[in-house]
């Protein structure tokens, strides 16, 4: 079976996020998409339309600030950085979620070992 992409689980949008802007750099939405797909090694495909909701979501709950320059390719573009609050919601975040894979890992099947 090919491995196909996969969509971001449900409720992992914002980690994704915030850890991708976590590497201290702006990024216009675009850049963030590449990025994340570039990390997975195509693993992981997330959606225009749902990064840009996210995107507004973030910046209204103070997790994201932004200001408006100009992208690699000469258009107007929104760039985003992580806010003191979206640094502490990103670490509440990787903790909750690495509590997840664990606890699903105790019961995921193993591959066969040998």
């Amino acid at each position: 079976m090919p491995n196909t992409p996969l969509s971001p689980v449900p409720g992992t949008l914002e980690l994704l996020v915030l850890r991708t802007l976590s590497a201290g750099s702006e990024m216009h939405g675009f850049a963030i998409l590449e990025w994340i797909r570039n990390s997975t090694d195509d693993a992981l495909i997330v959606e225009d339309g749902a990064l840009y909701h996210a995107l507004h979501r973030m910046e209204q709950r103070g997790w994201l600030a932004s200001d408006w320059g100009i992208s690699e390719k000469g258009r107007r573009a929104r760039y985003y950085r992580l806010a003191p609050k979206g640094t502490r919601v990103l670490a509440a975040e990787e903790t909750r979620w690495s509590r997840y894979v664990d606890a699903v890992a105790k019961i995921a099947p193993h591959e066969a070992e040998g």
